[in-house]
């Protein structure tokens, strides 16, 4: 019998009253990893209410002692690292090598907060009176509600619920359905780091009712979210009406530019990293990959070879790639590839459904398209799986161009050998992550990390960054009499 997942709600893992299960699929086989609690409103109420009872007391026990709660965590995540690996790799389908590398990420993720004990909590500025001392400390925001998607299950949830821990404040955390059974592993860590009752809740549950609850929540002082676009409108919508601070990251609609004096083998590995690990399922995937028409060709052919020798099957533990997360990705992935075709894209390579005695999961093949369009849907929108769209431009300036034409603005890419051209392409995209000679879907959790126009609103997440968005700043003037 597959293990059914309980909440954790006040230190105590409990079951939903409303007696209802979702089941988790591991997308290879189509078998349930696990049943996660499909719980009430009411259940949402309680989760926060004990986020609350428990805020004065966090606060209290001083950012030191958070952090040796935090290194504990960590310890408890990498003992355990094997075990949450195989249950990610088998609940959203990733490679197992890239299960494990996400892993060993959170438990560096853990370590840096747990550091942050150790650090400055503000600064000591002149005062007018020189018989007084004027300085500033941090004061947490309270209750924060955590929402987090399936396809990082351990490290976004991680990259969340750290700072606002070493920060002092109190979580309600609710992980997609489709990722709850490693999302309850995380938690286990924390749990039996020995974390006290109510700083750390979890609670599982649709969007439609839980996610809806815990961000109408009038008791939050706080949401933090990464998602769909759709669904941080709705966010957004709730805090601003509430009056609760809030930190959307969500869509990307990824390029990279590949200038004629680019080293082409480096941009052809990085491009094919960027737009098929992990599915195409990140946030800054590649997905459109715009080439100086001089070295179009060539930039071309060497990445249909290099595609080819891309492996699929069901193991985990060798497959280059794993299948879409879930059905409902995968249907999507085909029907955008289908959209492509009827737009005038043409398809060069790939984008099949594949259905076979060793294949029974949601796999596709990676897609590549060209004689792509700024306006073809598969241009503007994302489809957040293994799909790239080769684009031509005459000049770097055209092609800085075509890579802005789009709604989001989370992550680009440049390969060129030209400090110059370098330079230009950092200035004018309009990405909040910028990287040169180096894939699209880099994050690194000691710097910020956050987007521009339709990807991000609200202080960038990660690093020091953090700080900004889980903390307040007071200003103290002291004097005595």
């Amino acid at each position: 019998m597959t293990n059914e997942i309980l909440n954790y709600i006040d230190g105590k893992w409990s079951k939903s009253s409303s007696g209802n299960v979702i089941e988790s699929i591991n997308p290879s086989t189509l078998q349930v990893v696990g049943r996660v609690q499909n719980s009430t409103r009411e259940e949402v109420e309680l989760a926060v209410n004990a986020a609350s009872a428990a805020k004065k007391e966090w606060h209290q026990l001083g950012q030191f002692q958070r952090g040796q709660i935090l290194y504990k965590v960590a310890e408890n995540v990498e003992k355990n690292k094997e075990d949450i690996a195989k249950t990610l790799s088998d609940e959203m389908g990733k490679t197992y090598p890239e299960a494990l590398g996400e892993t060993e990420r959170g438990v560096a993720i853990l370590r840096y907060y747990a550091s942050e004990g150790s650090r400055k909590d503000g600064d000591v500025i002149p005062a007018s009176d020189n018989k007084a001392i004027m300085f500033t400390k941090r004061a947490p925001l309270g209750v924060v509600g955590v929402i987090t998607p399936w396809n990082f299950p351990v490290a976004i949830p991680l990259w969340k619920i750290a700072p606002a821990l070493i920060y002092g404040n109190t979580v309600v955390f609710k992980p997609a359905s489709e990722a709850a059974v490693t999302a309850a592993k995380i938690v286990q860590c924390f749990d039996e780091a020995n974390i006290p009752n109510g700083v750390l809740n979890f609670i599982t549950g649709s969007g439609s009712s839980v996610g809806d609850a815990l961000i109408n929540n009038q008791h939050l002082n706080g949401i933090t979210f990464t998602g769909s676009s759709s669904t941080g409108k709705l966010v957004a919508e709730a805090a601003t009406k509430n009056g609760v601070k809030f930190q959307l990251e969500m869509g990307g609609k990824n390029p990279v530019i590949v200038l004629a004096d680019a080293n082409l083998d480096n941009a052809v590995a990085a491009v094919l990293s960027g737009g098929f690990k992990s599915t195409g399922q990140k946030c800054t995937a590649t997905s459109r990959v715009i080439v100086e028409s001089s070295i179009y060709e060539t930039f071309k052919n060497k990445l249909l070879e290099e595609a080819s020798k891309i492996s699929i099957n069901n193991d985990q533990k060798q497959s280059w790639m794993g299948p879409c997360a879930s059905e409902s990705q995968y249907n999507t992935v085909l029907d955008y590839i289908a959209i492509g075709k009827e737009e005038g894209a043409k398809l060069i390579f790939g984008g099949n459904a594949l259905k076979s005695e060793e294949l029974k999961g949601f796999y596709v093949e990676p897609a590549v398209f060209e004689d792509v369009t700024a306006n073809m849907r598969i241009a503007q929108e994302e489809i957040f799986g293994p799909v790239i769209a080769l684009m031509k431009a005459d000049s770097l300036e055209e092609a800085i161009d075509i890579a802005n034409d789009v709604a989001y603005g989370l992550s680009a890419s440049i390969f060129t050998k030209n400090l110059g051209s370098a330079m230009t392409f950092i200035d004018q995209i309009e990405a909040g992550l910028v990287r040169v000679n180096a894939e699209s879907a880099g994050v690194e959790f000691q710097a910020p990390f956050g987007g521009v126009k339709a990807s991000s609103t609200g202080v960038r997440e990660q690093g020091e960054a953090a700080k900004e968005f889980y903390t307040l700043t007071k200003t103290v003037f002291l004097k005595s009499e």
